[in-house]
């Protein structure tokens, strides 16, 4: 929007109204910003496969469930931005806009700032996750976004979620940070190694089995607040109580309320205790399984999903301490020397995100395969990431598992496909100390058969992320706006909002090999990929950068949209006599 340039009362915009129904609205109100608001109009906005789980899931996504702590529950009362449940939504999170107008009592925003839009509220709890731009909240798929200050301010840091980008950037380079740095914020992951001082600890001990190491695995700035309890045996309790742990004991574990504790130690090995403890652990709890010398016998259907929404975790040992399980914590999600690296689903937009990033990450000896199960965008992905791995010098190999299943072993595994099936077989693959990175968002209720017993004994750790912090985008930004990382080379469509529909189905039914970016203020262009730009648009084609969608392709793509656009009313007033003047004020 240029200075002057009126705000239009209605806007073209994609909702979700139910489960898989999509619509395009081309007469959605625009707001006029109240007093704590600010009217931001999108400049671009990536597709995620992510949009598509919303889609599917609609009011059953963790992410759009009612807000239920964290805020002043009559300021999201009073938001007409805030749509949870079965109330019509606005996906898209991946965001770059500007600010058009604010409210009088903004204080941090001002008008004409260009932003970056950083999705997760981390503060805001729902049930088994958080609140979300473009969930929670409307997103980015419609020309003009209504945002409140009071939610878009970082509690505690006073950080902005609206973060300033530089003018020079292309708009689909600024938004595309967004999903890079989920990618980073994986990485970045730490996750504790001790009890959580201060939370809900739960002791359950077999017949058998004696209770060990808790003293040792508590943290050091304090034990639990509370401990429960249920033991076989008097001694199992004594040794409990030295430990320094007033428990309360109760006889059943089934009595207990689900996602009641931070941390779970089970010292035992049967499987039906250890699918009851599951429902048992709260979010970003942890379960920590002491086998002492047994063996659980059979697959246990693990909580998988909540591994990546509710940021659970699983660890154990085969020995007797429950403190030696928190040694399999890694200090971060981090690329280590000389893993060998197993990306599974790497040719999809945020495969070849991750298989870019471990090429370029200069960790030493790691090699890289990209398992998919599609050779068109196998090839693609080749094009893209092999001139990396060549200047890098690390091994990289591209699988299509369909044709050739991998027998071998790795010692980082990346899953990005949504199937408890995939992590049950990363366990399987894994080598000693292996981690697994559930980077797929796998429904939150789903569980999966997982062999804890090669878990266990291999040492293995499954993690998962979700989304991204305000300092992994600033982090990205950075990259960007130096020149050291360029976002549009995931690039593989661009479209107005006539094709964002067709979009998302294209996702869902993976036929692109890279990121498609949508310009709402493009009504009528449909989606192109970048292969067919010479024939839809040939002075488009002719800006890409060897193929590569650049800002001048973009600027481009955004004069010809708009004069392809413009077309046929200017040929209808000249066909009637009217002279035709130079487009101005509101659409």
């Amino acid at each position: 929007m240029t200075p002057g340039e009126a705000v239009p009362a209605t806007q073209y915009a994609v909702q979700l109204v139910g489960r898989g129904e999509l619509v395009l609205n081309t007469q959605k109100e625009v707001p006029v910003p109240g007093p704590h608001e600010i009217l931001v109009k999108v400049e671009s906005v990536g597709l995620c496969f992510s949009d598509v789980k919303l889609m599917k899931q609609f009011s059953d996504h963790p992410r759009k469930d009612n807000i239920r702590a964290g805020i002043d529950p009559e300021i999201l009362e009073k938001f007409r931005s805030y749509t949870p449940g079965t109330k019509p939504a606005v996906p898209g999170h991946e965001v770059a806009c500007r600010i058009v107008a604010v409210g009088p009592e903004v204080e941090h925003h001002r008008a004409g700032e260009r932003c970056l839009v950083q999705t997760d509220y981390r503060t805001l709890v729902t049930r088994g996750a958080n609140a979300a731009f473009g969930y929670t909240f409307e997103g980015g798929l419609q020309e003009y976004v209504l945002l409140d200050e009071r939610i878009v301010i970082e509690p505690g840091t006073g950080e902005r979620f609206l973060i300033p980008v530089p003018e020079g950037l292309s708009a689909s380079a600024v938004a595309l940070v967004e999903p890079w740095s989920c990618v980073e914020n994986a990485y970045a992951s730490s996750d504790r190694s001790t009890v959580l001082a201060g939370g809900r600890l739960l002791v359950v001990a077999d017949a058998g089995h004696e209770v060990v190491g808790l003293t040792e695995a508590l943290d050091g700035r304090g034990g639990p607040a509370s401990v429960v309890a249920v033991t076989a045996s008097a001694a199992q309790s004594e040794a409990l109580g030295s430990s320094g742990l007033a428990a309360t004991y109760v006889d059943d574990v089934a009595q207990l309320p689900d996602e009641s504790f931070d941390d779970i130690v089970y010292f035992g090995a049967s499987a039906e205790v250890i699918e009851l403890l599951n429902d048992k652990l709260a979010a970003s709890g942890v379960i920590n399984i002491v086998l002492g010398g047994a063996s659980i016998g059979r697959r246990v259907a693990v909580g998988v999903g909540r591994i990546h929404y509710g940021l659970t975790r699983w660890i154990g040992t085969t020995g007797a301490s429950a403190a030696a399980s928190y040694s399999t914590v890694p200090a971060s999600g981090e690329l280590r020397p000389n893993d060998k690296v197993l990306i599974v689903g790497a040719a999809g937009p945020m495969g070849q995100m991750h298989v870019i990033r471990s090429l370029c990450t200069q960790v030493e000896g790691i090699s890289v395969v990209g398992a998919d199960v599609d050779d068109a965008r196998l090839e693609a992905l080749g094009r893209k990431a092999e001139p990396y791995a060549k200047r890098n010098g690390v091994p990289f190999r591209l699988v299509n598992t369909a044709k050739e299943p991998l027998d071998e072993r790795f010692s980082y595994q990346v899953v990005l496909v949504p199937a408890g099936s995939l992590v049950a077989a990363a366990v399987d693959n894994s080598a000693p100390g292996g981690l697994v990175d559930i980077f797929a968002g796998i429904p939150a209720h789903t569980r999966h058969e997982i062999d804890l017993d090669t878990y266990i004994g291999r040492r293995c750790y499954m993690f998962g992320t979700s989304g991204s912090v305000i300092d992994d985008m600033k982090v990205l930004l950075a990259k960007v706006s130096s020149g050291q990382l360029d976002t549009n080379c995931s690039v593989d469509a661009v479209s107005g909002m006539a094709g964002a529909i067709d979009g998302v189905a294209a996702l869902e039914k993976q036929t692109m090999a890279g990121k498609i970016v949508i310009y709402p203020m493009l009504h009528d262009v449909g989606l192109t990929r970048l292969s067919d730009l010479a024939v839809r648009f040939p002075s488009v084609a002719s800006k890409l950068d060897d193929g590569q969608w650049s800002k001048a392709a973009e600027q481009e793509l955004l004069r010809a949209g708009a004069l392809e656009e413009r077309a046929p009313t200017l040929e209808g007033q000249v066909a009637k006599g009217v002279a035709a003047r130079p487009e101005g004020g509101a659409r």
